[in-house]
């Protein structure tokens, strides 16, 4: 992994080296490096001259939009010599549909199972755990209660089964 790397550091116009980053950083991190960097190199806010930050931040604009799209980066990495199949197993490009990589190029994450639950979904499990444990409760209570007499329709009912088969044989 240090072997990839020093082929990416040695290319000082490397999209990485221009965030701060090393190659295998998370989409997080990239969003995270950008947006500060933009703050920092933006026109309206920085003491640099103009031509310099505008210049500047269309770099980090390019870098980031290279690196935030799933497909982009993994041809850049393939460009710059950066293999990450030794940092992570991602499925190929070629099976995917083209509806799933623009969702992916919206995400902040690599895979769509890989986001925490959102404050609906752990109310809906919440709701879902209240519930069957409230159905087990009934259940306890309700057998409880009726003890023998729940299970006397069934007895009935096998007894005159067993009834039944043995006059039949």
């Amino acid at each position: 992994m240090t072997q990839d790397f020093k082929a990416v550091s040695s290319e000082q116009s490397s999209y990485y080296t221009l965030l701060g980053l090393h190659p295998s950083a998370s989409a997080m991190e990239i969003r995270r490096a950008y947006r500060e960097l933009s703050k920092q190199y933006h026109p309206d806010t920085t003491s640099l001259p103009k031509a310099i930050a505008t210049a500047k931040f269309q770099e980090l604009n390019q870098a980031y939009a290279t690196l935030s799209h799933l497909e982009r980066r993994a041809n850049y990495d393939l460009q710059i010599g950066y293999s990450r199949l030794s940092v992570i197993q991602a499925p190929t490009y070629s099976d995917r549909s083209s509806e799933s990589t623009t969702y992916h190029s919206r995400s902040a994450y690599l895979d769509p199972s890989d986001r925490p639950l959102s404050a609906g979904e752990l109310f809906a499990l919440c709701l879902l755990g209240l519930t069957f444990l409230g159905c087990l409760l009934l259940a306890v209570i309700v057998g409880l209660i009726r003890g023998d007499a729940a299970w006397q329709p069934i007895s009935t009912f096998l007894y005159s089964q067993a009834i039944a088969f043995v006059s039949l044989q």
